[in-house]
């Protein structure tokens, strides 16, 4: 008698269960159904902008990737350079003048991406070291500006760009 009276209560508290499970799942598809008509209403009234302007909720372009180039130098023939822009908003640039015994340099630090004006600025961890200003040319080319955010002129003004690495056929690469 025990044993049949254990079975059903237990009977009865899966059926207890199972009816509250039923009845909360009309109520969420109800309220869903509600929702998508509301949804539906909205959009054929037409001219909600918000329902149609996404770029609130898009996360910020994120320009990263590693980039090349050989950039003038007053005192040597030229300063071998490797930025790289991590996802993270981290960089790593090393740079090496070409005459002999020339050692590479390491900066490490962040870089902050303005959409508005198309630059990259590097922030070094050193705070001794000067912030470096990077103009997007397109997805593939970094131009290095000068001190006052201008692009450098003239027949030099393409000595100044880093190209990303896969969009560069030929390169040398800084050995580790």
């Amino acid at each position: 008698m025990q044993t049949l009276q254990k079975q059903l209560k237990r009977n009865l508290a899966l059926i207890s269960f199972g009816l509250l499970f039923v009845a909360s799942s009309s109520i969420n598809a109800a309220t869903d159904l509600t929702a998508q008509q509301k949804f539906l209403e909205a959009k054929s009234r037409g001219g909600n902008k918000e329902m149609e302007d996404h770029s609130q909720h898009l996360s910020p372009i994120q320009f990263h990737g590693v980039f090349y180039g050989f950039l003038p130098c007053d005192k040597c023939n030229g300063i071998k350079t490797t930025l790289s822009l991590k996802n993270n908003d981290n960089y790593l640039i090393v740079t090496q003048q070409a005459k002999e015994s020339s050692r590479e340099m390491f900066e490490k630090g962040k870089y902050v991406w303005d959409e508005e004006n198309m630059q990259v600025r590097l922030t070094p961890k050193n705070h001794e070291a000067t912030t470096r200003l990077y103009r997007i040319k397109d997805e593939g080319t970094l131009i290095q500006l000068n001190d006052d955010g201008t692009e450098v002129k003239g027949a030099d003004a393409e000595r100044y760009y880093l190209r990303r690495s896969d969009t560069v056929q030929t390169r040398e690469v800084h050995i580790h």
